[in-house]
């Protein structure tokens, strides 16, 4: 039985992944089995720091053979070391499920042993909780660089989604502060991976066995290396495009553990954010990776990254909200994806004012200095003008774009990632 000095270890070593999500599952459920993972994913709570924690998320082991210099886990760092078995992670979810304490789980694991060692015992777990406890929840496995890739299709089959952590997001940076794992240990996994669903899909595989159903997912840390905001969102891009990633997560360094090779402070709240909005402009606004950082390679710290976009690109503004195509409506400040429809749709019917965007909940004080309507013009003058009425529009307001913990509107906006 575990006790409860390992489930603390383990679960407190867990936390500093933040590729931990939970949604988009389609896998059907075994009949006679419990639990359910939804289209929708499970239900989610959040810390303050954006970690969901309605799954148990934990580790197998926190023993690590690896001494990746900006891990807690090392095999250098002094600190408390514990293992768990299949048996005793798959009693624990059960049980946790049972009482309603949990809806998933999320399993990872320092690599004690070997990467195959490692990895078959991941797998076990898993095959143990969908067949002999007939487990139907979700299910996120961490994938073991450098394990065998047969283990690992194995387990793709049985969990609803999988995770390489690339970390750090150059080779150079690997070698100098992993250098026990290597681009190709990371990236290869998640390639063959991606043309497995593509495999299921072409061929119509049954759902019940297709590979990871709800997509793969990654980490970086940020500000542990020197790489820029452009290179890190350079590699961000090819990732989507190319092995059909569901999401990239950032994670700004902090110096919980000491080393000559890192930074002394923490790089800090804002370039995450700033990161995270860049990463939702990439996906569902049709910006480019050359588009967002400009001329620099770095984010702006003043300006959110669609705004930064259109005061550099002010020859092209102001747009007739009448008139303007749906890709260039995606482009102006204050008005969202959904923003963006409503408007493209109801101007079928009729001309739209200022009254009628402010009921569509288009954030105006935003939107107002990139459109007209009907050829009315309410925004200021000039770049410099724009730029102070953009900043005191922060400064006044009490919410951040990103927060879960600010007004039902700026909430809202949270949730979608609309800017």
């Amino acid at each position: 039985m575990l006790d409860a000095e390992r489930l603390e270890i383990l679960t407190e070593s867990a936390k500093y992944d933040v590729s931990c999500s939970s949604s988009g599952s389609k896998r059907v459920n075994r009949d006679g089995g419990i639990g359910n993972a939804s289209v929708g994913g499970i239900c989610h709570s959040f810390t303050p720091d954006g970690r969901c924690i309605s799954l148990l998320k934990i580790l197998m082991s926190n023993d690590c053979i690896y001494d990746c210099e900006y891990c807690p886990n090392r095999a250098s760092a002094d600190v408390r070391r514990a293992t768990v078995t299949p048996e005793e992670i798959c009693e624990l979810t059960i049980n946790f499920y049972k009482r309603n304490y949990i809806e998933g789980l999320f399993l990872s694991s320092a690599v004690f042993g070997n990467p195959n060692r490692t990895m078959e015992l991941l797998t076990r777990t898993v095959t143990m909780l969908r067949k002999q406890y007939n487990f139907n929840g979700y299910i996120h496995l961490k994938g073991i660089p450098h394990a065998d890739e047969a283990l690992c299709l194995r387990a793709a089959r049985l969990v609803d989604r999988m995770s390489y952590n690339i970390e750090l997001p150059s080779e150079k940076s690997l070698k100098l502060l992993a250098p026990q794992k290597t681009r190709d240990s990371l990236l290869v996994p998640m390639k063959k991976l991606y043309a497995a669903t593509v495999y299921d899909r072409e061929n119509k595989v049954k759902r019940a066995a297709r590979v990871i159903p709800a997509g793969q997912t990654t980490q970086m840390i940020i500000g542990a290396s020197p790489e820029s905001d452009g290179q890190i969102l350079k590699l961000t891009q090819a990732l989507y495009r190319s092995f059909g990633l569901k999401r990239v997560y950032y994670s700004s360094y902090i110096p919980v553990v000491k080393s000559a090779r890192l930074p002394d402070k923490a790089a800090g709240l804002l370039r995450e954010h700033r990161l995270y909005q860049a990463d939702w402009l990439l996906r569902f606004y049709g910006f480019d990776v050359d588009e967002i950082c400009g001329e620099g390679d770095n984010l702006s710290p003043d300006f959110d990254p669609k705004c930064a976009w259109a005061l550099r690109n002010l020859h092209l503004f102001p747009v007739e909200i009448n008139k303007a195509p749906l890709e260039m409506l995606l482009r102006v400040p204050g008005i969202g994806a959904r923003g963006a429809y409503r408007i493209t749709e109801a101007r079928k019917f009729a001309k739209l004012d200022f009254d009628n965007l402010k009921k569509m909940r288009i954030i105006l004080k935003r939107a107002k200095h990139f459109i007209t309507c009907n050829g009315k013009f309410y925004g200021a003058e000039g770049e410099k003008m724009i730029k102070a009425s953009l900043m005191l529009c922060d400064r006044t307001d009490d919410s951040e774009q990103l927060s879960l913990f600010s007004t039902p509107e700026t909430g809202l906006s949270a949730l979608t990632g609309e800017l």
